[in-house]
């Protein structure tokens, strides 16, 4: 008996440095997934998961173009994914490795930034919008469905200093080009030029601008209207629930049209575990693990196999899941040549700091 004890010790022992070795790194957006599905996950693969955090596309392929390695997983909006790819920084999906792949709806297989479905699988979608106090806009009747709230005088005179905007070059601009009628995906310098022109009039009326704070200063009642991410609005507005505030949160895809984001796993090129990211990818297709994002913070979900595991108040809202009319209004922001790319710096320079 003490022998056999004495076996099993040793391979215990012996067997410790290859498991202090299965560690996945994944690089992702802060509280993307839950702390549960992370501890269901390392007991399924026996390995340990580790997560570093960015709070958008811009920061993560800077750090990356910095030199940074060890990354496995990237969990990258569909514009960065196209950047990726184009700057050779991914590594192929070994399709025969996600039997799980094919839980992905089919208007998001294949999409326009990854059209072979080589390297990228969706995971999580969100809408760029308004998030608004009902109470305080309804007592001073302001419009809740149009960009025209945090980008006309008339609207923000109403609410000077309870109003932020999105610390993003892309997405804020992106705002200011749909309200004016134009593509987020336009070409055309002067339309631009015109988009920067309506934020720097708008400007002396906003707050600030924040791309995490506003979760809970709308929550709170600090600020009155927020520009932000669908499942931000989502939080802010449970968060105002569960605090039984006395107004509640709204949240909605203004007329004149909005971004569209798909996040995606993939795999980077200088990944050391590229067996256990594929592991990791798939048991996320799973239907009750891909639900996690949705259930956890409100975000919208491509894959089929989740949806009956997403709370009803999420599946059900149309701004977390916009219906066949409502996604004809939306597009996804691009990577643009270096050309437009330095004209747009420097047009957003200028905005902050005038």
């Amino acid at each position: 008996m003490m022998r056999r004890l004495l076996l099993c010790l040793l391979l215990l022992v012996q067997a410790r440095p290859a498991l202090a070795d299965d560690v996945l790194y994944l690089y992702n957006w802060n509280n993307y997934i839950s702390d549960a599905t992370v501890s269901r996950f390392e007991t399924h693969c026996r390995c340990t998961l580790k997560q570093d955090y960015y709070s958008d596309n811009e920061e993560m392929l800077a750090k990356l173009e910095a030199g940074a390695v060890g990354y496995d997983v990237l969990v990258p909006t569909g514009n960065a994914v196209e950047s990726l790819i184009r700057r050779g920084a991914l590594r192929p999906l070994d399709q025969a490795r996600l039997p799980h792949l094919g839980n992905i709806q089919a208007e998001y297989r294949n999409p326009w930034y990854d059209p072979s479905g080589h390297y990228a699988v969706p995971y999580a979608t969100s809408v760029t919008l308004l998030g608004y106090n009902v109470d305080k806009l309804r007592e001073l009747d302001l419009p809740t469905d149009t960009w025209a709230l945090i980008f006309e005088p008339r609207h923000l005179a109403k609410i000077k200093g309870k109003v932020t905007v999105l610390n993003s070059q892309r997405e804020l601009m992106a705002a200011a080009m749909r309200y004016l009628g134009h593509s987020v995906q336009s070409h055309e310098l002067a339309q631009w030029q015109q988009a920067k022109r309506l934020l720097l009039r708008a400007k002396p009326y906003w707050a600030a601008f924040s791309n995490s704070t506003y979760i809970k200063d709308l929550a709170i009642g600090n600020i009155w209207v927020a520009h932000g991410y669908s499942n931000d609005m989502y939080r802010a507005q449970q968060d105002a629930l569960a605090a039984h505030r006395p107004f509640s949160i709204g949240f909605a895809t203004p007329k004149e049209g909005a971004v569209l984001a798909v996040d995606n796993f993939v795999l980077h090129k200088d990944g050391r575990r590229p067996d256990l990211a594929l592991r990791f990818i798939d048991f996320m297709l799973e239907g009750a693990n891909a639900a996690d994002v949705s259930n956890l913070i409100g975000a919208g979900n491509p894959n089929a196999a989740a949806l009956p595991h997403i709370q009803p108040e999420i599946a059900g809202h149309p701004a977390i899941f916009p219906p066949a009319a409502e996604l004809r209004r939306l597009e996804m922001l691009r990577d643009f040549d270096p050309q437009l790319r330095r004209a747009l710096s420097r047009m957003w320079t200028e905005v902050k700091v005038r």
